[in-house]
């Protein structure tokens, strides 16, 4: 196909509405036509990237194969697309001013004025287009973050006209995705709210080509022909986005609603085929009929707001239906547990995973979740975090080496088994400067995870400071603690296990981030299935018992 096409997804009337499912959803359906798709994210906010966000503030932070911190919707795409996303996938204001301001420095401009219009949305036009000028997409979709109207969104919506302008009506097109609330005092949907947005999105100088209206109800006939009068738009361009009881079932409900249909004809573009669904289907199909269920812990200290730990959440989904069983994550606030509430927290679950984060807030809960894990034969994953714990527990409770610590939590203390890594000792600037994207690790053989990835180097991401503290390696090794994963590198241990339990793996890595609906992560599919042995385990030893 000799010129990309590019497709804009806004917000309007409320946000949380899920422009980022939607778009992934879109770009499933074109992908399973045989197009080859991306997709992008334009963040508002002046933040560089996501990195330095609280979780409570915007969700997880995503970090891409190339060492990007991005936003969580990233995610979605290549849990969507099974296809990596990069650098370019993701930009924020942040970046955005960043670039101008050095170019501007540099002397770039010649020494003219530096305004939002032309400079700043110059930048975000060409940021835009990176992805579409190297020739690997047909089609390139962007979502823009933040709600139409918000001050902060505006350089992005009149970088949007200019691009839409410039390439022409049926080499670009706008979806615009809002709200039809429902007030159940009238008994009735609205659409007035919908008619605002579009007139905002209008007012900006551009008419939306696409409606997809969220609604806990269904859209008649009414409904779609007022909106599309009012909204100027076709009624068959009215696509109705009910809640549905997973996002993995938005792709097919778009494709009942033919947005994929619609689409192809604004773009100009052929459609004669039909999407190929079928692996995700079958995906479906598993998940929405398991054979059992199992019950796993998630120790954190963000379960309040599951978006913390979304990559998680959907790995225990694809590796739930990978087994064929039902995986049912309970969050377990690591404040909580203690001597006294630790038996009637985790004694009941089938698997433990620690999970990642940063900062001393709960460490002692999840360090002791770890101990009742090892002690009591349960099955146990650590990730980045989560596996250092592990190293503490084993150090303090095995090795007898009172007070072993992370010099991130005390940095004084006088057996230091996880420690600040080399190359982090220098840095002042927090914003991503960890250690960061894909690292290969090598595996050793009759280990657990060797069974788990069956190959003797794994490539896998990271974002982390801190590190396994190789001088304390001989001693935890001699006790026990195996170190099965290496980065040949830098020498580094990257996987812990135990020898003497049934399934015990700490990573210093996030699997996590890897994990799609086409390629379940094999290090979750592992956990999950040690997790259903050990639930089948003990309903066996509790019937024996009657």
């Amino acid at each position: 196909m000799a010129d990309t096409k590019y497709i804009f997804v806004t917000g309007g009337v409320s946000s949380s509405l899920g422009k980022g499912i939607i778009a992934a959803s879109l770009a499933k359906l074109l992908q399973a036509r045989g197009f080859k798709t991306t997709i992008q994210k334009l963040d508002p906010y002046i933040n560089v990237d996501p990195g330095t966000l609280n979780p409570y503030e915007h969700g997880e932070c995503y970090v891409t194969e190339d060492g990007a911190e991005t936003d969580l919707d990233l995610g979605h795409y290549e849990r969507f697309l099974n296809v990596n996303t990069s650098q370019a996938n993701n930009v924020t204001t942040g970046r955005i001013y960043q670039s101008v301001i050095e170019k501007e420095r540099r002397g770039e401009f010649l020494g003219k004025t530096v305004q939002v219009v032309p400079h700043i949305t110059n930048e975000i036009k060409e940021r835009i287009q990176i992805l579409g000028q190297n020739g690997d997409y047909d089609i390139v979709i962007t979502e823009i973050g933040g709600t139409v109207g918000d001050i902060e969104s505006l350089p992005y919506i009149e970088a949007v006209r200019q691009l839409k302008w410039e390439l022409g009506d049926d080499n670009a097109l706008v979806i615009h995705l809002t709200l039809v609330p429902y007030l159940s005092a009238a008994g009735e949907l609205k659409t007035k709210p919908t008619q605002h947005s579009v007139k905002t999105l209008m007012e900006s100088g551009i008419k939306a080509d696409i409606l997809v209206c969220r609604t806990e109800h269904e859209l008649s006939d009414d409904i779609r022909r007022k909106l599309a009068i009012f909204c100027n738009v076709r009624q068959e361009a009215v696509i109705q986005s009910i809640d549905a009881p997973t996002i993995y079932d938005v792709p097919n409900m778009m494709l009942k609603e033919g947005l994929d249909t619609v689409t192809l004809k604004k773009l100009a573009l052929p459609d004669d085929t039909t999407p190929n669904l079928e692996r995700w289907n079958q995906f479906l199909q598993r998940h929405k009929n398991p054979k059992a269920e199992v019950h796993i812990g998630l120790i954190g200290k963000y379960v309040e707001l599951q978006d913390s730990y979304k990559s998680i959440l959907e790995s225990f989904i694809h590796a739930g239906a990978e087994n064929e069983v039902y995986v049912n994550v309970e969050y377990i606030h690591s404040e909580f547990i203690n001597d006294s509430t630790i038996h009637n927290k985790i004694s009941h679950l089938d698997g433990v995973l620690v999970a990642p984060g940063f900062g001393e807030r709960g460490i002692e809960g999840k360090i002791d979740a770890v101990r009742y894990a090892r002690e009591n034969g349960l099955p146990f994953l650590g990730i980045c975090l989560g596996m250092q714990m592990a190293v503490i527990e084993f150090a303090r409770n095995v090795l007898q080496l009172k007070g072993a610590n992370s010099t991130e939590m005390d940095p004084d203390t006088k057996h230091p088994v996880i420690d600040l890594m080399e190359a982090q000792k220098e840095i002042t600037h927090k914003g991503g400067t960890m250690r960061l994207g894909a690292w290969d690790c090598k595996l050793s053989k009759d280990s657990i995870i060797h069974d788990v990835y069956n190959t003797d180097m794994i490539k896998e991401r990271h974002r982390h400071r801190y590190e396994y503290n190789n001088k304390y390696k001989e001693q935890l090794e001699n006790a026990g603690m195996a170190s099965t994963g290496i980065n040949p590198e830098t020498s580094l241990v990257e996987i812990i296990e135990l020898k003497d339990h049934p399934w015990f793996v700490g990573v210093q890595y996030h699997p996590e981030y890897k994990s799609t609906v086409a390629s379940p992560h094999p290090l979750f599919v592992s956990f999950v299935k040690a997790a259903h042995e050990h639930s089948i385990q003990h309903k066996n030893a509790k019937m024996a018992q009657k």
